[in-house]
């Protein structure tokens, strides 16, 4: 018993070192240069994670567009998750090739398949362009004025870089609300191909029932390859493209991890929102709040739909399957709000920042009054987010699918007619092919009746609100308070519209808005109709945007001088690097999370039907202590996932997990549901990230799937 003790004492003195070395950031390329990494016990040099040249570590990782993944082979084969890749996954599933049920594996070059709607964007590099930007704004501007100098800047920087070549897509970041911009450039690959994808049974194991928590065994990987044409080029689709060479990727290593080992991930985290105020704070709570339901009523009618028609099912897979992940994260950030207290975090935070400020009559004219101004800013801009919110739905997740693309058709067609450089950026020429993309993939996610079923469910919603929140195109229906009368007009709009067909929906792009309106097609005069209002609603949101933008300038600028500049700014979908060592974490009183899962605990959870169902032939190789070259020596089996101090967020997924000498030894798929709250502040002693075990990937490619043509890819 006394040994026993001992023991325990040295792992929970062990388990507090390691806790208080969990770091807050996720650090920009040149911020790393002042973690002191080695001391921190990276074992190589620093220098070679992010080169200008493009042959450091980080130019292996590329963004998914919504997801990142790593080249790891010269032939450009790309890794990363099964739920990054589900879309491409699911627009190519039909209930004759289920691949989102069986998997899908190509054995040849020529059997891979396009992943219709993917890109890969590989980083070439990245300036500060901050006095290109603030040099537009002149003295007196009104919000308005401000947001429109900075865009056109932005316009013709975005322009001048993209003039390289026609693969160059470039990007402007701002950092710390406009204190900083940065305009990045990358090389988009958009011929992405399907390569393998293992059966959802290891994919999604555990579904939503495992989704954010801990221990977790999903094996949520997938293999994808860009190519491009012969000359080097990003290209489209093509037979004559070749796979793409990149100048770095990632070497694999199957000495697995332990407790304790640094590990550090690159990738591009999506939004984070750890500099809010508390009047921000308070109005994302209320905002998480009202959205749960609508996520709830949404998920549950297209579960509905989708009863005994797998068709129907696979279709609205992508949505649902991304809605309840939404929702469970929203549910781990309320609860997080309310168990660790940020509210009152977060005015303890906020009486020493006014503190600091009264220290130095300097402060005290740029940012004495800050916080109360943010603070009134927030009242005023609550009222106009929830009616912005019910009119914007309706072209959103939460409308009609057919309805949204009559829109898209609307908005495209009015843009067009306008200079380009005049142009909102989304209609601008440069993105002219993915709303072409767009339509024609709305095919793979939508079912006609389906949709006309949801439109009628949404718009009888729409009978409870307040005048005010009811679009004005609609308020003449919705005032007889009619169930029937919104079937029959809904009846109407799909009985009488041309837009079912996308062929016809791509060829509307090309007219006049003349000839548009002459077709009078119901949805499209809906379309016209609801946008009068909304015009109006965008313009508001945008003046409303750059005034937040410029009271949280002043903030940031003075968290910045009292850090000293020593702190990260919030992560936008830009490439990022956040480090920390692998370790377990206990959760509440009594319980201690260990850092790693195994295989024997997939069999532990088996049962007969989805979520936790477990093909027979991986329970006959754990049968047979099959495990190969992937078994971890100290566990006696083959590890499945692992948890370290890193904080990510979405837009993480598929991000390599990295060990000290910068090999991959995991893929990020997920944070612990403690850890959800970490957008908001981290608690570092739960602040705890989940990679799926490379070895696991790599078992059950080469003993599950006979996929040794990949492995031999990788370089065993």
């Amino acid at each position: 018993m006394r040994s026993f003790r001992r023991f325990l004492a040295i792992s929970l003195s062990f388990a507090f070192a390691l806790i208080i070395q969990a770091d807050e950031g996720m650090w920009m390329p040149h911020q790393m240069k002042d973690l002191d990494l080695i001391k921190l016990g990276l074992q190589m040099n620093p220098e070679n994670l992010f080169k200008k040249d493009g042959t450091g570590l980080m130019s292996a990782v590329v963004n998914l567009g919504g997801g990142t993944g790593e080249f790891v082979s010269p032939e450009g084969l790309i890794l990363t998750n099964h739920h990054v890749a589900f879309g491409a996954i699911q627009r190519a599933a039909t209930k004759e090739k289920d691949y989102l049920e069986e998997g899908f594996l190509a054995r040849t070059g020529a059997e891979e398949i396009p992943a219709q709607g993917y890109t890969a964007d590989v980083l070439l590099g990245y300036e500060d362009v901050t006095a290109k930007i603030v040099k537009t704004i002149g003295a007196g501007m009104t919000y308005i004025q401000i947001y429109y100098a900075i865009e056109k800047a932005q316009k013709e920087l975005i322009a001048e870089s993209e003039k390289e070549g026609s693969d160059i897509r470039a990007t402007i970041a701002s950092m710390y609300s406009g204190n900083q911009y940065y305009l990045f450039r990358f090389k988009r690959l958009k011929d992405v191909r399907l390569v393998y994808a293992p059966p959802q049974d290891l994919g999604n194991f555990g579904g939503e029932v495992d989704n954010w928590m801990w221990p977790r065994h999903t094996c949520d990987f997938s293999f994808l390859r860009a190519y491009v044409a012969k000359d080097g080029r990003g290209a489209d689709h093509g037979p004559d493209n070749v796979p793409y060479k990149p100048k770095s990727f990632l070497r694999i290593s199957l000495d697995g991890i332990k407790e304790g080992d640094f590990t550090f991930v690159m990738g591009y985290p999506g939004r984070t929102f750890r500099n809010y105020t508390l009047s921000e704070l308070e109005f994302d709570r209320e905002s998480l709040q009202r959205r749960l339901d609508q996520f709830k009523d949404i998920i549950a009618f297209y579960e509905k739909a989708g009863q005994g028609n797998r068709s129907v099912e696979i279709k609205y897979a992508g949505l649902v399957k991304g809605l309840y992940n939404s929702l469970k994260n929203m549910q781990g950030k309320l609860e997080g709000m309310d168990k660790f207290d940020l509210i009152g975090k977060k005015k303890t935070s906020e009486q020493e920042f006014r503190g600091w400020v009264g220290q130095d009559p300097a402060r005290q004219k740029p940012y004495g009054e800050i916080l109360d101004r943010v603070g009134t800013f927030m009242a005023r801009y609550a009222d106009f987010s929830w009616k912005n919110n019910s009119l914007g739905g309706m072209t959103g997740f939460s409308g009609s699918t057919l309805f949204s693309q009559a829109y898209t058709i609307f908005r495209t067609v009015e843009e067009r007619q306008k200079p380009d450089k005049d142009r909102e950026p989304t209609y601008q020429e440069r993105n002219l092919p993915y709303i072409k993309q767009s339509i024609q993939l709305a095919e793979r996610g939508y079912d006609l009746p389906t949709d006309r079923a949801f439109l009628k469910h949404q718009l009888k919603k729409m009978l409870s609100l307040s005048d005010v929140q009811v679009p004005a195109a609609l308020k003449a229906l919705l005032a007889k308070k009619s169930e029937g009368a919104i079937d029959e007009y809904v009846d109407g709009l799909y009985n009488k519209t041309i837009l079912s067909s996308p062929e016809k929906r791509l060829d509307l792009l090309d007219l006049k808005p003349a000839d548009l309106a002459k077709l009078q097609d119901p949805m499209i005069a809906l379309a016209a109709e609801l946008e009068k209002e909304l015009i109006g609603l965008r313009e508001e949101g945008k003046a409303f945007g750059q005034e937040r933008a410029e009271l949280k300038k002043v903030y940031e600028k003075a968290l910045l001088e009292k850090s000293q500049g020593k702190f990260a700014p919030d992560a936008n979908s830009t490439i990022r690097f956040t480090y920390g060592p692998v370790a377990g974490y206990s959760p509440r009183d009594a319980v201690r999370y260990f850092p790693v899962t195994t295989l024997k605990g997939v069999m532990e959870k088996s049962a007969g039907e989805p979520p936790f169902r477990v093909p027979d032939k991986l329970k006959a190789l754990f049968q047979a202590r099959d495990f190969g070259r992937y078994k971890d020596t100290p566990l006696d089996d083959v590890a499945c996932c692992f948890l370290n101090t890193t904080n990510v967020t979405g837009g993480n997924s598929g991000s390599p997990t990295l060990n000290a000498r910068g090999e991959q030894v995991g893929i990020i798929f997920d944070m612990t549901y403690e850890s959800v709250i970490g957008d908001y502040v981290i608690i570092p002693e739960l602040q705890r990230s989940i990679s799926v075990d490379i070895r696991y990937v790599l078992f059950v490619t080469e003993k599950f799937s006979g996929a040794g043509h990949i492995i031999k890819e990788l370089g065993f």
